[in-house]
């Protein structure tokens, strides 16, 4: 008969399933309702000196390869195999990077606890030929359980050094399950709230990374602070924009929470996509993201030049590319098709065929053709914006482009 108190597992032991290790066992020490232990998925690695990361982590209490100089808790135990990791574990934390999900669930497709449920910390889709579908949806059918999301302004150094800081469960139904997550992560310095909302804060906590490459442009250009801003908030509109276009449930209200904009203004300032954008800038487009990659991040993951062609399938797909002319131009820029330069030109490259067309074999041949799917675009007017364009979108949406601008009629609905 399993134990009436809760056990947590950790999947996944980089810089932010390090940090989160941390906070949780913190607080199992603290809630009679948790198992003190947590135990924390390493991807084995030797390190320099020929030993075992996580026999490095058990003896020093201390990620060294991607944490290092902070103590996880003496209650964190480093184990490199993920079944026997959560063997005993009712309560998952999935955080790896977004590509490594599919084949992990796989492994654990029998193996966890009748009564298990997950909470995933990953930012990032899955692409099937059905459409896009979200990590938490993936390990919610893959493992036929319960799963939440965690995101928010949260860069995992600043909050393993218990700098004030914020986050955001995202629940589907389960309110009170949601409410045992914030209460396992929640801090005096990590404070944590809950809203009804997987999609919208999930989706949130994988545009905003696109976002951040397009910032990280900007810096590396030294177009100032002003230019900056401006792209933030277009990238946040297009944010809300693909969010609707998906999932119409989204609610509005998730884009002020940590999830939302606080976590597309840390992101943009300081994140790891952020910077190895503004080297990429700098370069001049010379240096691949790869190389960047490798030497900047030591070990750890680049989401958004992902994230960002991930995004572009599914634009294609939708006939939508036009209606997203930032994302679509941090994706050509990402590829080599554009000069870093051109990120403040990106309206210029909304229409541009010959760019979309480069591209069409990039999507995958099970995916229907981009050419046989154009939206229906529907002229309306708003008693608000009169005069200006007000293309339809799904989910009430209005044309990103001319919404921003005066034209009376929307220059993206194609000719006939």
């Amino acid at each position: 008969m399993a134990s009436s108190k809760s056990k947590v597992a950790i999947i996944g032991s980089g810089n932010w399933g390090s940090v989160a290790a941390r906070l949780v066992a913190s607080n199992t020490l603290k809630l009679s309702n948790f198992h003190d232990e947590v135990r924390m998925w390493v991807f084995e690695e030797t390190l320099p000196s020929g030993e075992k990361l996580s026999s490095v982590i058990n003896q020093s209490n201390e990620n060294v390869r991607y944490l290092p100089g902070i103590k996880l808790g003496e209650n964190v135990v480093a184990d490199p195999d993920v079944e026997s990791a959560v063997k005993d574990a009712n309560m998952l934390v999935f955080v790896t990077p977004h590509q490594f999900v599919d084949g992990i669930c796989k492994k654990l497709v029998g193996k966890i606890r009748q009564d298990a449920t997950a909470i995933s910390l990953i930012k990032g889709m899955d692409l099937k030929p059905e459409g896009p579908s979200m990590v938490s949806k993936l390990i919610k059918d893959s493992l036929q359980i319960d799963c939440c999301v965690l995101m928010g302004a949260n860069i995992a150094n600043e909050i393993a050094k218990e700098q004030f800081s914020e986050a955001t469960v995202g629940y589907a139904e389960n309110k009170s399950l949601a409410d045992e997550w914030v209460r396992l992560f929640n801090t005096n310095y990590f404070l944590v709230s809950a809203v009804q909302d997987v999609a919208g804060v999930e989706l949130c906590g994988t545009l905003k990374n696109v976002v951040a490459v397009a910032a990280g442009f900007v810096d590396g250009l030294q177009l100032g602070n002003n230019t900056k801003a401006a792209i933030m908030r277009i990238g946040l509109n297009e944010m809300r924009a693909f969010c609707k276009m998906l999932f119409a449930s989204v609610n509005d209200e998730t884009f002020f929470e940590s999830c939302g904009v606080a976590d597309l203004i840390t992101t943009c300032l300081g994140g790891r996509n952020r910077m190895c954008a503004e080297a990429f800038a700098k370069s001049g487009g010379k240096r691949s993201f790869d190389e960047l990659e490798a030497e900047m991040l030591k070990g750890q993951k680049l989401q958004g030049v992902l994230t960002a062609k991930e995004v572009y399938i599914v634009l294609s797909q939708r006939g939508c590319l036009q209606m997203f002319p930032l994302f679509t131009t941090v994706h050509h820029i990402c590829t080599g098709r554009l000069p870093p330069s051109d990120i403040v030109r990106y309206r210029e490259h909304a229409n541009n065929s010959a760019l979309v067309n480069s591209d069409s074999n990039m999507v995958p041949a099970a995916l229907p053709a981009i050419r046989s799917l154009r939206a229906s675009r529907i002229q309306v007017q708003d008693s608000n914006n009169v005069g200006q364009c007000m293309t339809a979108l799904p989910g009430g949406l209005s044309c990103v482009i001319c919404a921003l601008s005066t034209n009376s009629r929307c220059r993206n609905i194609p000719a006939d």
